[in-house]
């Protein structure tokens, strides 16, 4: 493996990985149904046991 090979790699279908799991966490975060998780775990903090 040399660093022209690597930085070929990265360049091309290292983005294409970064930018599908960019997607995924964003569709995961807008699902339906997550808004009443996420406001749960925003009152976390906020309980006294």
């Amino acid at each position: 493996m040399t660093y022209n090979f690597m930085r070929e790699f990265a360049d091309s279908w290292g983005l294409l990985a970064m930018a599908l799991f960019f997607l995924g966490c964003v569709a995961f975060a807008l699902r339906p149904g997550s808004r009443r998780q996420a406001e749960r775990a925003a009152h976390i903090p906020l309980k006294d046991d």
